[in-house]
């Protein structure tokens, strides 16, 4: 009986020392699952002022109401980082961009529909990693068109970019607009000629006050 219990010992043995190894080298090729992802980043460009008076920007994410604002009619510039942080290539990456109320598009890529103020492209295909950078320009409305309720309000702009159903993002970018302030007439000042005047007009009503006077006394 012992016998036998032992000789069934080695036979379980004998079976994982031979399935195991065939397991592993199984495992061994099996591969990772790919993943699919896309990373997309949408900055506003921040102007500012040079000694020698011209203007740079740089790219941010948003724009607070206490940063620079922009005026009716001024340029703003926008930057769009789209980036294939899958595993694997991707073919054919379509980007559409937000449009916000009272921006109008002046330079970029892609097509616009003012219907429904979107911008699309196709950005083409992405090996893994790769990264393409794009740049867009638009502008405020006039003073007009935008809305006579509000002097200062801010918009934010969104962009998405889709591989069909499997992989998806989007950003979005704040900017502030400040209408400008019509003030009232200003009073003309009184120049020279009128100060001149005004002098003479001063000495002759203190020489008529005098001569008033001394005939008073006379009499």
């Amino acid at each position: 009986m012992k016998k036998l219990i032992y000789v069934f010992l080695l036979l379980v043995i004998g079976y994982y020392w031979l399935v195991n190894p065939v397991s592993a080298q199984y495992g061994q090729y099996g591969g990772e699952t790919p993943s699919y992802s896309i990373l997309i980043d949408k900055m506003v460009g921040k102007p500012s002022q040079e000694k020698g008076g011209s203007q740079t920007v740089t790219y941010v994410d948003n724009l607070s109401p206490s940063d620079p604002r922009f005026s009716p009619n001024q340029e703003v510039w926008f930057k769009v980082k789209v980036k294939n942080t899958s595993t694997q290539n991707l073919t054919a990456i379509q980007v559409t961009d937000y449009v916000p109320s009272y921006l109008m598009p002046i330079e970029g890529p892609g097509k616009w529909n003012p219907d429904n103020r979107t911008i699309s492209w196709n950005a083409g295909d992405f090996g893994v990693d790769e990264e393409k950078v794009y740049y867009m320009k638009m502008q405020v409305f006039d003073q007009s068109l935008l809305p006579s309720d509000k002097g200062l309000f801010c918009v934010v702009n969104k962009v998405a970019a889709q591989k069909d159903n499997v992989a998806y993002d989007e950003d979005t970018a704040q900017l502030c607009i400040e209408k400008q302030v019509i003030g009232a007439k200003a009073v003309p000042q009184a120049g020279p000629e009128m100060g001149l005047v005004i002098l003479g007009f001063n000495v002759l009503t203190a020489g008529l006050g005098l001569a008033i006077r001394k005939l008073a006394d006379k009499n």
